[in-house]
């Protein structure tokens, strides 16, 4: 989440509706029920875990050792069979 200024997003009359409640302090605003974001979505790092997890079950599913696995991607061996057990089909 990053901030923004309200003088570039909101209108001079309501910044100073605003500034009558909290003038000078940070807010947070949350987003409207329904638009919510999953954890990760907005940086990717929902996406790469996806992608590295399938990498995983595929090189597994072609012979590759779990304690290979745990060492090449530096997770623990019940997190290996963690994620092969969500990723199987």
């Amino acid at each position: 989440m990053g901030y923004k200024r309200a003088v570039d997003m909101l209108p001079s009359e309501l910044i100073l509706q605003i500034q009558e409640y909290v003038d000078g302090e940070s807010i947070y605003i949350p987003r409207v029920a329904g638009k919510e974001r999953k954890w990760g979505e907005s940086s990717g790092t929902r996406l790469a875990l996806v992608s590295r997890n399938r990498e995983i079950y595929h090189k597994y599913i072609n012979g590759v050792r779990v304690q290979q696995l745990a060492e090449e991607y530096h997770i623990s061996t019940q997190g290996i069979y963690k994620i092969l057990s969500k990723s199987k089909i």
